[in-house]
Parts: C-alpha cells; structure tokens; sequence
C-alpha cells in the first residue's frame, strides 16, 4: 500500500467520525457579515492556516479549492462569489465529498444568502485536476501539498500552474520544518498523511513553487504548529514544525529570477526628499517599502549607509517594489 493510499485512509475516517484535532491549528474564524460557518464545518477544518484572502477575491473570481475536508474554505469563497458554480471542489475520497454536500445543506440553513450550487463538487485528485487550462482565478490548498513526496508535489503544483489563468494566484498553507528528519520520521506514512513528515524548509518549498514557473510568491504568514518529542514520536531530539501561508502568483518569470517576499522592507533616511535606485524602485524618506528578497540584494549591494533593511518577517500584506 503506497502512502497515497494511507492518506486516503485517514481522510476517509476523518469524514466519517469528525477529528477535531487531527491537524488543524488554531486559527481565528472569518468574522464577515451575514456569514454564519456551521460547527461540524469547523470540527472538520483540517487545515493548517487559512487559504481565504479577502484581497484576493475581488470582481468574483474563478476559484478551485483541493481538498474539500468538511466545506469550510468552500464556503468562505462562496461568500466572495456567489453564483453557480463559482467555486470548485476536489477531493479524491467519496466520504468527505458527501460530508461537504451534508454541511452545505446545514449552511444553507444558516446563511439565506448561500446555495449549495454556488460550490461545485467533482470528484478527482490533485495530481490529475478534472478541469480546463488557463481556467481558474484563484487555486487553494490547505495543509495537502505536505503530504506528497517530491515527484507527486512536482506533479501537483504543475497542475495548479496549468489549471490558473495569467496573474492567477495558487493560495496555500503548509506546515513547514527547518530541522532535518531522520528517515524514520519521513518513511511514516501515517504521519506523513497527518501533515508532520513530510514538511519541508521554506527554502526548498518555495523552489518547487517557483520550478514550475511562478514568477512571483508571497509569504503571508508563518506561526507555531507542531512539536515532534522523543517521547511520542521516533526522533532522538524535539522538531518545531511550522505553518506558514503562500501565494504563488502566475506571473511570468523575471529575467533575473522570481521575486520572492519574505517579509523584508527597506527604510531611505538620507539627506534627499527621496531616493531613485535607478532600477524602478523609489525610496521615499522614512517611509517603508516592502520589497522582494532580490530588491533587498541589489539595495545592500548599492553600498550606502543611509539604507535600512529589515530582516525577513515572514509576513508579507501587499504593495512594495513590484
């Protein structure tokens, strides 16, 4: 049985008997108007963060969610959209398909604004999406993309790259891990498909977004998630697992390479009203701008002393150098 299979499994019986704490952190539900999220939705968020950007779903955008878990994204971007067929769900397990199409009816119920059918459930799995190319406006995954070994991450995220129209953005959440893991560890199927050996550095996860073309990513979040002990688990010292949250946006690749934020801003305090760098990027005195880690290189490399630049937070919100 392959690890695929043992992850159906989990996800199988997480559809059947509800598993509050079987991945998810703890993270603060949307607070919009009108918008009233069942509880077996929120005992079924099997995530690790949030995939749902309030930036990202405006003039209602096209939008693919993989991994249904119990309707809760799927919900929340219908409340953006709102029209038939908005937004598609995919999930490879029969049981949490129609445990997502019990918790619509449920929210239904709750919100008079909602349809079911504003969702569109398919059956079909994340390495084979049942749907056209250049389609979508907005992809998502929450705490999946761990799961998968190289070759099927590979695979995955090409799909979401085709599936996208230009500019679309694949919005994500996965836990993430600096340490090193012993094999033990990253041969456990089960706790592969728990979302905790198959994490990867930031470094390495956001090189396989931008091997498939992504020509430009953003680090959103990055917040505690897991702890690994040799009391419970088959490691000699303890792990700290992470989660963080990413767009991968569809632009086309810069000639120099991707523009990556981290979460770096650059400060301009000399003597002139602003700075010109002469390379498209404007420093007004005093006033931060976010810039991608290669902006924050080409600046150090400038020589001045009357630049600042913060280290990577880890939290990016927009705007800044590209």
């Amino acid at each position: 049985m392959s690890y695929l299979d043992t992850t159906y499994d989990v996800y199988k019986d997480a559809a059947l008997t509800p598993d509050v704490g079987l991945c998810c952190t703890t993270n603060p539900i949307w607070e919009l108007p009108g918008l009233k999220i069942p509880k077996i939705m929120q005992e079924m968020n099997y995530g690790c963060g949030s995939t749902v950007h309030a930036r990202d779903l405006s003039n209602n955008p096209k939008m693919l969610y993989v991994g249904v878990g119990g309707g809760m994204e799927l919900l929340q971007f219908a409340y953006f959209n709102r029209q038939k067929g908005g937004v598609i769900g995919i999930d490879m397990v029969d049981e949490m398909l129609e445990a997502s199409r019990k918790n619509f009816t449920e929210a239904e119920a709750q919100n008079p604004w909602f349809q079911s059918d504003f969702v569109s459930l398919k059956k079909g799995d994340a390495l084979h999406l049942p749907v056209e190319d250049n389609s979508v406006d907005v992809a998502a995954q929450n705490c999946l993309f761990n799961i998968f070994k190289a070759e099927d991450l590979k695979k995955a995220i090409e799909e979401m790259y085709r599936v996208l129209k230009p500019h679309g953005k694949l919005v994500m959440s996965d836990p993430i891990c600096e340490q090193p893991m012993n094999e033990s560890l990253r041969n456990d199927d089960r706790l592969r498909a728990l979302c905790l050996s198959g994490s990867l550095p930031i470094a390495d996860y956001v090189k396989a977004l931008t091997d498939a073309g992504f020509g430009t990513i953003e680090i959103r979040a990055r917040k505690p998630y897991r702890i690994l002990d040799p009391k419970n688990y088959p490691t000699d010292e303890l792990i700290y697992i992470e989660s963080i949250e990413v767009a991968a946006i569809k632009d086309p690749m810069p000639a120099d390479g991707p523009c990556i934020f981290t979460g770096k801003a650059a400060i301009y305090f000399g003597d002139q009203p602003f700075l010109d760098d002469k390379n498209g990027h404007i420093l007004l005195k005093n006033q931060p701008l976010a810039i991608c880690d290669k902006t924050a290189g080409a600046l150090k490399d400038l020589g001045r002393d009357d630049i600042f630049i913060s280290e990577s937070t880890f939290h990016y919100d927009g705007g800044g150098c590209c």
